[in-house]
């Protein structure tokens, strides 16, 4: 696996998808089986993952696939958080660091946020003195970050600012 060809970021003014189903073309021209693979995992999550909310004449509730066009990053990131959460579980019982699947999977994630550029945001943008318990500010710091941020290290930071 070649990582300059595989993956994406904010910075291309391409959506994720359309990304990775290029990158899926490129892996199969070039026999790639973890990165084809690894793709063809996460697109396959979409039809039960990434829907819409329907209410049928009956008024029975239900959903369908999200069309591609409707299809946001945020979503497929979601999906993919979802994908790598599971790996790791897996290679935690396996006792392993890494596959190749995982790196894959994580060249579609966008670049997260250190401990240091949370810290720096809160310090700016929050009076946690206006806050009970600094946990409080969780949420406000959780929609300005979104995916770039993991709840877990939001929290650790929480902890060393309150401390």
């Amino acid at each position: 696996m070649s990582d300059t060809t595989y993956g994406w970021n904010d910075s291309m003014d391409m959506p994720l998808l359309t990304k990775m189903k290029s990158d899926l073309k490129a892996a199969m021209l070039r026999k790639d089986e973890a990165v084809k693979g690894a793709i063809r995992v996460i697109m396959s999550e979409f039809p039960t993952k990434i829907t819409v909310p329907l209410t049928l004449e009956s008024g029975k509730k239900s959903s369908r696939p999200k069309r591609e066009e409707e299809i946001t990053n945020d979503e497929v990131i979601s999906v993919i958080m979802g994908l790598v959460k599971s790996e790791k579980q897996t290679l935690a019982l396996k006792k392993e660091a890494t596959s190749d699947y995982l790196r894959v999977l994580e060249a579609y994630l966008p670049q997260m946020a250190s401990e240091e550029e949370i810290a720096a945001w809160v310090r700016e943008n929050i009076d946690l003195s206006r806050f009970k318990t600094p946990m409080q500010a969780m949420g406000a710091i959780m929609k300005h970050f979104g995916k770039k941020a993991d709840g877990n290290v939001v929290k650790k930071v929480l902890g060393s600012l309150a401390g």
